[in-house]
């Protein structure tokens, strides 16, 4: 599963695949409509999703892949909460995907935000592991 060239852009709803780099931006393209687009770098912030990590209390952090991969393991035996869920139901589930994640500084919002990046990438078939295809 590689998230290095996907990114979230701030202001933006979705996923993007990074298609072209220019000096005051980026060309991007959503994931599920495949429409590109210019985004200024002036506005808008770039997060590679292979550099976000999620907090745990033992004070390390866990990489995004590795959470995904949790959820795509678990998603027979319970799929992701639907992301209207109340913060309960969302931390239930988050804690069955990552049982050391840290409840001070992970937020119902990260949730939700993982939780969508999650279905997304599944719907798009983009959570695959290239080391269990070899």
């Amino acid at each position: 599963m590689n998230l290095d060239d996907l990114i979230a852009v701030s202001g933006l709803p979705g996923l993007y695949r990074m298609a072209a780099n220019r000096s005051n931006g980026l060309i991007v393209e959503h994931l599920e409509t495949g429409k590109r687009r210019f985004v200024s770098s002036r506005k808008h912030q770039f997060t590679p999703l292979g550099s976000i990590a999620i907090y745990t209390d033992d004070g390390d952090s866990v990489e995004l892949a590795n959470v995904f991969r949790n959820m795509r393991d678990q998603f027979d035996d319970r799929p992701p909460v639907d992301t209207s869920a109340k913060s309960e139901e969302l931390f239930d589930y988050f804690a069955d995907v990552l049982p050391n994640y840290d409840p001070d500084r992970v937020y119902p919002g990260d949730v939700k935000k993982v939780i969508k990046w999650f279905n997304s990438l599944k719907e798009n078939g983009l959570l695959t592991d290239s080391e269990e295809e070899e």
